[in-house]
C-alpha cells in the first residue's frame, strides 16, 4: 500500500510539473499568435495581450501548485507521520497557499473570498 501511495504522490507531482509547463508554453503560444497576429502587447482596443498572458501563466501555476500540494500531503500521510514530517508539510504548504493567494490576487485584483461585482446582491 506505501509503495502505490508513493507512486500516486509521484504522479500529482508530474501532473502539478506538466500543468505548470503546458500554461506556460499556451500563454508564450497565445502571447506570440496575438503579437504576430497584427496585435500590439498594449493594444488600445481593450485587448491587451500581457494581461492575458500574465493570467494564462497565472492560472496554470496555480493549478500546478495545488497538485504538488495534493502530492505532499498524500506523500505525507502515506509514509510514517511524524512530527518532523508534519511541520514540513505545514510549512510547505503555507508557502504554497501565500504563493497562492498572492497570485489570486495578481490575476483577479481581489482577494480569493471576494466576490466579485456581478455577484454582489442589491
Amino acid at each position: 500500500m506505501l509503495e502505490f501511495a508513493v507512486a500516486v504522490s509521484r504522479l500529482f507531482e508530474i501532473a502539478g510539473i506538466a500543468v505548470i509547463i503546458l500554461g506556460t508554453l499556451l500563454a508564450i503560444a497565445r502571447f506570440g499568435r496575438g503579437l504576430f497576429g497584427g496585435g500590439s502587447p498594449f493594444a488600445d482596443d481593450g485587448h491587451d495581450l500581457v494581461p492575458a498572458f500574465r493570467k494564462t501563466l497565472g492560472r496554470s501555476i496555480l493549478t500546478g501548485l495545488e497538485l504538488l500540494v495534493a502530492a505532499d500531503i498524500i506523500r505525507t500521510v502515506s509514509v510514517e507521520p511524524t512530527l518532523a514530517s508534519i511541520v514540513v508539510l505545514g510549512g510547505i504548504v503555507l508557502i504554497r497557499t501565500f504563493l497562492s493567494f498572492s497570485l489570486e490576487v495578481e490575476i483577479d485584483g481581489k482577494w480569493p473570498w471576494q466576490q466579485r461585482p456581478s455577484e454582489t446582491k442589491n
